[in-house]
């Protein structure tokens, strides 16, 4: 059975740092395209990050510079490293791992606010 929990979400007031973690089982991360989404109270859940099976990385416009994606093969965990941090970060952050299937973590809620 294929499980992905996330982890490390909270409050934290702007301009500081958070990191979410994403363990997987049933699935080996480094074969699959793994991706952080995230959704805003009131809208559609937005791709914000991804990592490919090759170790190549994709973001959204609005957290390039801020956010980095990065994965620990060893560990099987995915991880997003959000520095910088604005209110309109605030959403539940979501890992996904795609290949032929595709599987969602149940979320974190990250919280920016003074």
């Amino acid at each position: 059975q294929v499980q992905l929990v996330e982890s490390g979400g909270g409050l934290v007031q702007p301009g500081g740092s958070l990191r979410l973690s994403c363990a997987a089982s049933g699935i080996i991360v480094s074969a699959y395209d793994m991706r952080w989404y995230r959704q805003a109270p009131g809208k559609q859940r937005e791709w914000v990050a991804s990592i490919t099976s090759r170790e190549i990385t994709y973001y959204l416009d609005s957290v390039k510079g801020r956010f980095t994606i990065s994965r620990d093969n060893g560990q099987n965990r995915m991880y997003l490293q959000m520095n910088s941090l604005k209110p309109e970060d605030t959403a539940v952050y979501y890992c996904r791992a795609i290949s032929k299937d595709s599987y969602w973590g149940q979320g974190t809620q990250v919280t920016v606010s003074s």
